[in-house]
């Protein structure tokens, strides 16, 4: 049994089995089989941006048949040799039955990743590719450092179509869960 970071080898591939049997309080994701160690925690500004959008979320749905988690919520896209296993500042699934319970089993509906320094690289690119892959039908790309979202919502080509960035003074709007709107002043305040 694993019971410290430092027993893993970060040259090796690993399964989502594995990843279960690991019991050290580091919080790591797995992606394509390779592990990355969390960033620390994240800043306040980070957990405040992330509340503010949690509960807008959440009292948007209220009374819908979808449900909403915060990190860390294990998300498991791909099991097996390429075991991928990520934990989003945000998620909304709808498909109930992706439910588990150590957190999801296939793509959530949205998945909203707040960029930190550290991991603007994975959000920007490797989860990008990752969350386009395996069908999160919108991905939320928050930029604290420019206060701004961009929406990438996954169309019939199976690929995401990206908004442009949207900024204070303007609303920040989701393309799959009609009606969920925000300010993003409202979203961004200090």
């Amino acid at each position: 049994m694993i019971t410290q970071f430092d027993q893993l080898d970060l040259t090796k591939s690993y399964t989502y089995k594995d990843y279960l049997s690991w019991r050290f309080p580091e919080r790591v994701e797995l992606i394509l089989g390779k592990i990355f160690k969390m960033s620390p925690a994240p800043s306040r500004y980070h957990q405040k941006v992330s509340r503010r959008l949690f509960r807008f979320i959440d009292q948007y749905y209220i009374e819908e048949q979808c449900e909403l988690y915060s990190a860390p919520f294990d998300v498991v896209l791909l099991k097996g040799e390429k075991s991928t296993v990520v934990q989003p500042d945000l998620c909304v699934v709808c498909d109930k039955s992706k439910l588990t319970k150590q957190g999801c089993e296939g793509a959530p509906n949205l998945i909203v990743e707040i960029l930190s320094p550290g991991n603007t690289r994975r959000e920007m690119k490797e989860k990008f590719e990752l969350y386009e892959k395996n069908g999160v039908q919108e991905y939320w790309m928050v930029d604290l450092g420019n206060k701004s979202i961009i929406v990438y919502t996954y169309n019939e080509k199976k690929k995401y179509v990206g908004s442009k960035p949207f900024v204070e003074g303007e609303k920040v709007e989701s393309q799959i869960l009609k009606g969920l709107k925000m300010d993003v002043a409202d979203v961004f305040k200090e």
